[in-house]
């Protein structure tokens, strides 16, 4: 028998089984019911004992057929087996039961799909380069403060998009932008002045709306060490520029190392200050304004937005000249939009109207549909049964560094993705550092830990065997079961793309590990049989390198031991 490593090249796997069956249900469903275009899809079965995949084809002849849905599809079945007998072949069961078809593929499929995986290695699931190019920014923050939780979380989820994004073959740039031409920077600016005059008169006034937090303290006794009095007599205005301008580098200098302590790093960090100097904000306008976009009144600028669906028209410029935070969008978006096939924001929770000014931005561009905004929710910091206070304005500030050195950066980036994007999270810090099997980022690395383990026991001889060994013995159900989950990858990876929904991976990845504890359970790897021993070994390869490649993903590390 040739090596089932070999076989891989050609055998069928389970995506070519179900297009086969597609096409042979298509034909049954022309001969049948002439005149009649089939859909066929496929769904799991909501009982596992009902089979791997199932299709409610039936339903759609009905009315053709003049026949109850448990009838259609029996005749389905019947002829599929009669004119295709070599696509029956692929499937240990094709079951007609209440008018959906169910099916079990032959454990030879799945035993391909591990070999593949097997060969492939840190291949498996990347596709080929296609050329689309998407711009995603995700993570963006005023550069009033360090980072925080909420933004902790929108860098997990962009990141593990942009690693998703290249794995199935896309040019992905990856953008940031520094919110520093508006009003909350010339508060910061007052606010670090005040604490900077108060290191030597701490009666100097605060200002009411000022940033309380301890961090602007910090920023003064770096601004005196500097600069140490220069600033104590010289004219206000000038005084809150320069302590903006400073804490303006010093604070966007920290976020960047936050984010690559947290293993993100960007294409562009791009101010929108320079986008106002450079000119671009004006080319935005007066692309705008070439389309018969604008109109003044009362001496504003505005933009004709009720055109492309939101409540009002939008401002761009005041009517004292100063441009709007919108105007920024204008001219950033119109960029974006022209370099890259597909745009994608993801902003704080605070910004859901937001989405339908910028889709109305795209459409105003000529670009409609092209750019997409994901909210990602506020988190709710716990400690077992006590929530952690965060408030901004108030001072208490919990950064995303702190996070990051009480729970490390594996457990933070996972517990950040496991959630839709739009769904607000719990995030427990005190489960994050359980070794246990309750702690999710736990059980899934321990899953990896589990499988490095028992390799090493079988010794480098046989774990090379089994790169090139017949897997025919793989039939136990723990064995399909876990061959069946790890041939999802791609297809998985794909729906996190389509989708934008990184919080698939983390389930995968929980599922996988799962399957592979049950396997380990139900079924002696380093059994006494050879031919055995190596295909089971052959599967905890396949097992090793997707849950490796499913936390790469997720920018969580995949451990040797624990």
């Amino acid at each position: 028998m040739e090596s089932a490593a070999v076989d891989a090249e050609h055998a069928v796997l389970p995506d070519d089984a179900l297009r086969s069956f597609a096409d042979a249900i298509r034909e049954s469903a022309a001969g049948l019911y002439p005149g009649n275009d089939a859909t066929v899809g496929f769904e799991a079965p909501r009982r596992p004992e009902f089979g791997e995949f199932a299709t409610n084809v039936a339903f759609s002849l009905v009315r053709a057929a003049r026949r109850g849905p448990q009838e259609v599809a029996q005749a389905l079945v019947a002829d599929l087996h009669a004119r295709a007998p070599r696509v029956a072949a692929l499937f240990a069961s094709i079951e007609p039961v209440a008018g959906f078809i169910n099916l079990r593929l032959a454990p030879a499929i799945w035993q391909a799909a591990v070999a593949r995986i097997v060969r492939d290695g840190e291949a498996f699931a990347r596709a080929s380069h296609h050329g689309t190019r998407i711009s995603l920014e995700f993570g963006s923050a005023n550069p009033t403060g360090p980072l925080v939780v909420v933004q902790g979380r929108a860098l997990s989820i962009g990141d593990a998009l942009a690693r998703t994004m290249r794995l199935r073959g896309y040019d992905v740039f990856v953008e940031w932008i520094i919110n520093d031409a508006g009003g909350q920077l010339e508060m910061l600016g007052r606010s670090l002045f005040a604490r900077y005059r108060q290191l030597t008169d701490p009666n100097y006034p605060f200002p009411e709306e000022g940033y309380p937090g301890e961090y602007v303290t910090d920023l003064a006794r770096r601004l005196r060490e500097r600069d140490g009095e220069r600033w104590m007599n010289a004219p206000e205005s000038e005084c809150i520029e320069a302590a903006a301008r400073f804490a303006r580098d010093e604070l966007v200098a920290e976020q960047r190392r936050s984010a690559e302590r947290f293993g993100v790093r960007y294409d562009l960090w791009q101010s929108e200050r320079e986008l106002h100097e450079s000119g671009r904000v004006a080319a935005g306008i007066e692309r705008l304004k070439e389309l018969g976009l604008t109109y003044e009144e009362e001496g504003a600028l505005f933009f004709r937005a009720t055109r492309f669906g939101d409540d009002k028209d939008r401002v761009l410029v005041r009517s004292d000249g100063r441009p709007t935070y919108y105007c920024a969008d204008v001219a950033y978006h119109y960029e974006k939009l022209r370099r890259a096939d597909r745009v994608i924001d993801i902003l704080g929770p605070d910004h859901h109207g937001y989405i339908g000014r910028l889709h109305g931005l795209a459409a105003a561009f000529g670009y409609p549909g092209r750019l997409e905004v994901l909210i990602a929710q506020h988190v709710t910091l716990m400690r077992g049964e006590e929530q952690v206070s965060m408030s901004k304005r108030a001072g208490q500030l919990v950064t995303l560094d702190e996070i990051l050195d009480e729970v490390g950066v594996d457990a933070t980036r996972f517990f950040f993705a496991m959630l839709a994007t739009d769904t607000p999270l719990t995030f427990d810090l005190k489960l994050a550092v359980e070794q246990s099997n309750d702690n999710p980022v736990y059980y899934v690395q321990y899953g990896h830990a589990r499988i490095v383990s028992v390799l090493r026991k079988a010794g480098d001889a046989d774990v090379e065997a089994a790169r090139v060994a017949a897997l025919d013995p793989l039939v136990h159900p723990a064995e399909i079961a876990l061959a069946g989950r790890l041939a999802e990858l791609p297809n998985l990876a794909q729906s996190v793309v389509e989708q934008l929904a990184p919080h698939r991976l983390a389930r995968y990845a929980r599922d996988v590990a799962s399957d592979f504890h049950q396997f380990y359970t139900e079924c002696r790897i380093l059994a006494e049989e050879r031919e055995v021993r190596l295909a089971r070994l052959a599967l905890c390869l396949a097992a090793q390198r997707v849950l490796a490649i499913s936390l790469d993903l997720l920018g969580v590390k995949a451990p040797d031991s624990m």
